[in-house]
């Protein structure tokens, strides 16, 4: 009589995160304990990629070379499915590749910053199947065929992405990331070499068990609506909440370190967002110039605006080249792109100062916008609550502040393709 086959044990998914974890540290030395959640989770939600309405897009990211980003790129590989590691590649070669018959890729592309750096050229196919690609669904339109005969075609662009390069990324790519800001390692700070003959099969054979473990669990995490923590919705929520449905499956510690990284890493990456530079135009506008006034010459606010050393005003420049002061004509074209209370565009208007009736703004005009896009103000103190600036109050003449100051102290806050075994 032939005995039954015992069921195979579970698989303890805490335990193999832990494994994962543990993989990298040998070889990468990341700036925070958040970072080797988030890295964790990151893997192994790859394996789970058709279970999730979106994915994060994983982004390491210094500001000099030397920072183990594509050494961390490079135990990523070891780690997900059908990696397929690139630096650079057209938005065409992108959409077939995750069209191919072998299953969605996890895309690894290094050296981001030769597609989106300064010289890059902007690369905007390439940054569209990105951004549009972190949500199930998303597909682009592209013609196929040969000379005339030509078909148009539906191709999807989701897939799991992580990337690694000096500088930034554009706004639009890192709010759909998890940022891992890498640096050089300290002289305390030590790494195992790594050889890739020796140790991608130990990456491997955990990238196999997490591939068995994430088969176990799938239905499970379909169906899960992971709890955020307070304070984080939208964006960060989106990109989050892979990571946590993959935490809270695997219990024990995880649900607890990846709420607490998750955290850690929106902050730091709020913390380290360069505002645009129409935000920063109304933060300074509402901090630094207007500071309770309710009407400015355009004259006036220009002058304390290009008085300002911590500021780009004074030489503001599209390429980084032929810089020029900011003018009336540039600075009503930022502003135009906001609206006023009644939903018109922000424009100049006239404003009675003595016998004239110079063009500026009003801070009633401005003050839906401050609301919506600005960070909150800074605390009150004795400076800020001086108007800084040559000001007009109901029809008064522009006039220096008590002190004679004209501008506050306070401060606003070619490799080829290389598809992994």
């Amino acid at each position: 009589m032939t005995r039954p086959t015992p069921p195979a044990p579970s698989i303890d998914g805490a335990a193999l995160l832990d494994e994962v974890e543990a993989f990298h540290r040998r070889f990468n030395v990341f700036p925070t304990e958040a970072a080797y959640v988030a890295v964790t989770l990151w893997d192994a939600h790859a394996h789970l990629i058709d279970a999730f309405d979106g994915t994060a897009r994983l982004a390491f990211l210094s500001p000099e070379p030397g920072s183990g980003k594509s050494r961390a790129l490079e135990i990523v590989e070891t780690l997900t499915p059908r990696a397929a590691t690139t630096v650079n590649a057209s938005a065409n070669a992108l959409f077939r590749l995750v069209e191919a018959d072998e299953g969605t890729p996890t895309l690894l592309f290094d050296e981001i910053d030769t597609v989106f750096g300064p010289k890059a050229g902007g690369n905007e196919d390439v940054r569209g199947f990105l951004n549009s690609g972190y949500r199930r669904g998303a597909k682009s339109l592209r013609c196929v065929g040969d000379g005339s005969s030509q078909n148009a075609e539906w191709f999807s662009s989701f897939c799991a992405v992580a990337m690694a390069g000096l500088g930034s990324l554009p706004d639009t790519i890192l709010t759909r990331s998890v940022i891992i800001r890498m640096r050089k390692k300290a002289p305390n700070e030590k790494a195992e070499p790594y050889r890739r003959r020796v140790h991608e099969k130990e990456g491997h054979a955990l990238r196999d068990r997490l591939a068995e473990w994430a088969a176990a669990i799938h239905d499970q995490v379909a169906q899960a609506w992971p709890e955020m923590p307070e304070g984080v919705s939208d964006r960060p929520a989106d990109v989050w909440e892979p990571l946590l449905a993959v935490a809270d499956a695997a219990g024990g510690h995880w649900p607890e370190r990846a709420r607490a990284a998750c955290v850690t890493l929106i902050k730091a990456a709020q913390e380290g967002d360069e505002a645009s530079l129409g935000v920063r135009l109304l933060t300074d506008l509402r901090d630094r110039v207007f500071c309770g006034t309710d009407r400015m010459p355009t004259a006036a606010i220009l002058e304390v605006l290009l008085s300002l050393d911590d500021a780009p005003w004074a030489d503001l420049s599209d390429d980084g080249h032929n810089a020029k002061p900011l003018t009336a004509r540039a600075l009503s074209k930022l502003l135009s792109q906001y609206v006023r209370p009644d939903n018109t565009p922000i424009r100049p208007r006239g404003i009675r100062v003595g016998s004239g009736t110079p063009k500026g703004y009003y801070a009633e005009d401005l003050s839906d916008a401050w609301t919506r896009y600005c960070p909150p103000p800074p605390g009150k103190s004795a400076t800020a609550a001086t108007p800084a600036t040559p000001q007009v109050n109901g029809g008064g003449s522009v006039a220096e502040t008590p002190s004679g100051s004209r501008h506050t102290h306070a401060e606003t806050d070619t490799r080829p393709l290389r598809i992994a075994g």
